[in-house]
């Protein structure tokens, strides 16, 4: 057995057996796995640039963080809502470098079972060091380096779940994604209502527990995952890469820096977005203000409900057209990107004079920016999924998540604009990005058509 049988389809019998809507039972342990951790990931995500502006950054309370002058000085000594944009992104950001780490260690070292584990195992303990201040840099270390060893090797044993001419898996993907938005949803009501009413170290603490759960489940569903080869075998020789291999990594190694300028709107969502929201938007109903995290779960219940409509869409579609391939439906998903980008630069243009933003045009914002995203994100990870080398399955999945690191680190980077610069003029920036990315998308579906076509076409 080489290296290879790590992350080569699990046997007939389990990618055979089917369940609910006929897929591997261990399809659904992966989903709700990953719904639990995104849970405590996307608590952290609400509250993190909240937490920094309205709490930790006063005086009295940053000094007693270990190590932040460092970070200050990294980021140029800037103070406010800039430097907890710079911070915010900067940890998004690295949350989807390490990945690539974490896929190496899995391929050659530990395999994906126990990589999981200990990423689950370091994120709760990241999460329960929050409640700590001057642990807070700690924290935020062990959170980075537990997505990194969690994240691209359970979507890896998504794909494996499955063989390669097995239609089911971009299906799977979506349901995937489902599992995400639905810890999306119930986190900011948990997290965030605690967070911001309660105390933040209570939400930083609910996280943790939520991280907790989800390992209970993915230990709970074993039996039912990809196979993987004996540890004693990992030193033996690996498969090389075959030409068709290297044509398809070369294809795949353009997309990343194009998702990267695609995913900016989408991902200021949860940094300057939400600093905007708080301090603009007609949150009270019913004589209560809202708490302002509560946009996060707006946007996931709008992200779920189109995931599954853009799904039923498409295999509606299907029977009656030529179904578009990933890269198309990732150009339209662009399209309605730009189109949500372009409702926030409207709720900025139309804010009366010392008044409040209303709903409307934020609400548009989360109903096309979700079109966009579903036709976006999961499309792209089947995607990569699909082409990644057998040999260097995870670690191809985690290259797919430098897009993610350079697109948060521009989210960072931009978020600190938004009050230097007259709002449109902000929300114009991303609806350019997800215009340009569009527009490359296009290019690349004509430069690279064969080497990113189906194996069946």
């Amino acid at each position: 057995m080489t290296i290879a049988d790590t992350t080569a389809p699990a046997p007939e019998n389990l990618t055979e057996r089917k369940d609910f809507f006929g897929h591997p039972p261990g399809l659904w342990y992966l989903a709700f796995t990953e719904a639990w951790e995104r849970f405590s990931y996307y608590g952290m995500q609400a509250l993190l640039a909240l937490y920094m502006v309205k709490y930790l950054l006063e005086p009295d309370r940053i000094a007693r963080v270990i190590g932040f002058e460092h970070v200050r000085a990294f980021f140029g000594g800037m103070d406010g809502q800039p430097l907890a944009s710079a911070i915010t992104g900067g940890y998004f950001a690295l949350v989807y470098l390490t990945p690539i780490a974490g896929g190496l260690i899995a391929d050659r070292w530990l395999g994906k079972r126990i990589t999981v584990l200990i990423g689950a195992l370091t994120m709760s303990a990241g999460h329960f060091m929050m409640a700590s201040e001057p642990l807070f840099l700690f924290a935020l270390l062990a959170l980075v380096i537990g997505v990194g060893l969690f994240k691209g090797n359970i979507a890896s044993q998504v794909g494996a779940l499955y063989k390669p001419e097995d239609l089911r898996r971009a299906d799977a993907f979506q349901i995937f994604y489902l599992g995400i938005n639905a810890g999306v949803i119930a986190s900011p009501l948990i997290v965030g209502t605690l967070g911001e009413k309660l105390g933040w170290h209570w939400g930083f603490g609910a996280a943790g527990v939520g991280m907790l759960i989800g390992l209970v489940i993915y230990l709970s569903g074993q039996k039912y995952l990809p196979p993987e080869q004996p540890r004693a075998t990992i030193a033996t020789p690996k498969i090389g890469l075959s030409s068709n291999d290297w044509s398809a990594l070369i294809a795949l190694l353009f997309l990343i820096p194009v998702m990267a300028i695609a995913i900016v709107p989408n991902n200021q969502i949860f940094n300057a977005y939400l600093v905007w929201g708080d301090a603009n938007f007609d949150l009270k109903f019913g004589g209560t203000t809202l708490p302002t995290t509560w946009l996060v779960t707006l946007d996931a219940v709008v992200s779920v409900s189109f995931l599954a409509i853009v799904a039923l869409f498409w295999r509606w579609y299907g029977k009656r057209h030529r179904e578009p391939d990933e890269l198309g439906k990732m150009i339209i998903g662009s399209a309605f990107s730009l189109a949500g980008a372009l409702c926030l630069v409207m709720a900025a243009a139309t804010q009366p004079a010392g008044g409040k933003i209303g709903l409307f045009w934020p609400v548009m914002f989360h109903v096309l920016n979700s079109i966009g995203f579903a036709n976006l994100l999961p499309v792209s990870l089947a995607l990569f999924a699909r082409l990644a080398p057998k040999s260097i399955n995870a670690t191809v999945i985690g290259l797919y998540y430098l897009a993610f690191f350079a697109g948060n680190s521009a989210v960072g980077y931009i978020g600190g604009w938004l009050e230097i610069m007259p709002v449109t003029q902000f929300w114009l920036i991303h609806a350019a990005c997800a215009g340009v990315a569009g527009l490359v998308f296009i290019v690349l579906k004509v430069l690279l058509r064969r080497q990113l076509a189906p194996a069946t076409a």
